[in-house]
């Protein structure tokens, strides 16, 4: 519990954020502070410097004991705030999806190599995302491609309504489409490219995970099962059904998953034509195969 921040000023408010923040072992302390305080105050950072010397008003205050508090209970700042930069892309959170991490950009990165390494069909490329969530990994793809039409695929119908609320309000809506099934159960066609982060956490990990995910992300986007691999044994073989010949599959992995992943995918018939692509911590986070060329008889 803090003291009410009532009759401070922005300034004073935002270094006795940090302060709690420190104190209640929170690493970043100061950027939370800061994010926090802009959104109680609805202001950038240039906003809170100009108005460094102004008393909180009595709506402020309490809005920012608020996010304080909740701060301080484990909840992290996406969390309270609703919505969180992923490739650039201001995304709304609900409590029925993930918090995007950068980690997975990683994913988005290896994908557009991976898309980009074969000659495309004379027409729009076609994406699938397993497990869609918030939509991140979707529609960080689809503003790169501006040809490209995606469908997400998620087993949470409330996930489903925020990731297609984010593709209106980044206006990607007429190239994106959700749809409720069991991984990609109800899709069908050919598509070029196949991405997904799956739940890869083993069960009994679970409960060590640090107390913003556990208890703010939804497990069922968290539990992979006794191995951490019961996801990918799952959409593996449906995504390699579902790729057009050269087009490629792109999942997330957890730590030192990555060599048992590739050998579900060369399991299914995909090739690994390339190395599992490392994260900025050294971690092997996305891991690809693609479907070969089907040979005529």
């Amino acid at each position: 519990m803090i003291d009410s921040l009532a009759g401070q000023t922005v300034e004073t408010a935002r270094r006795a954020l940090s302060m709690h923040f420190r104190n209640g072992s929170i690493e970043s302390a100061e950027l939370d502070a800061r994010m926090l305080v802009g959104a109680a105050l609805g202001l950038d950072l240039t906003g809170m410097i100009a108005a460094a010397n102004r008393a909180l008003t009595s709506e402020e205050s309490t809005r920012l004991d608020d996010y304080a508090r909740r701060r301080l209970d484990g909840e992290p700042v996406a969390r309270i705030l609703g919505q969180k930069e992923f490739w650039g892309l201001p995304l709304k959170l609900s409590a029925a999806t993930l918090v995007p991490r950068p980690d997975t950009e990683t994913v988005v990165e290896l994908a557009l190599e991976m898309l980009h390494a074969v000659p495309q069909p004379d027409r729009p490329p076609r994406i699938a995302d397993i497990g869609t969530g918030s939509g991140a990994i979707l529609l960080a793809l689809l503003s790169e491609l501006p040809d490209a039409y995606g469908v997400g695929t998620d087993l949470s119908v409330p996930a489903l309504r925020t990731a297609k609320t984010n593709a209106a309000e980044l206006g990607l809506a007429d190239r994106a489409g959700f749809v409720a099934c069991d991984y990609a159960a109800a899709l069908s066609g050919r598509f070029d490219l196949i991405v997904s982060n799956p739940p890869y956490i083993r069960s009994a990990e679970i409960v060590t995970l640090a107390t913003e995910v556990r208890d703010h992300d939804p497990l069922a986007a968290l539990d992979g099962g006794t191995d951490g691999l019961e996801a990918y044994r799952a959409l593996i073989p449906q995504a390699a059904e579902l790729l057009a010949p050269r087009g490629a599959l792109v999942v997330e992995a957890g730590l030192g998953q990555s060599a048992d992943i590739q050998a579900l995918m060369a399991a299914a018939g995909l090739t690994l034509e390339r190395p599992a692509k490392a994260d900025l911590a050294g971690v092997l986070r996305a891991v690809a195969g693609r479907k070969p060329l089907i040979k005529p008889d």
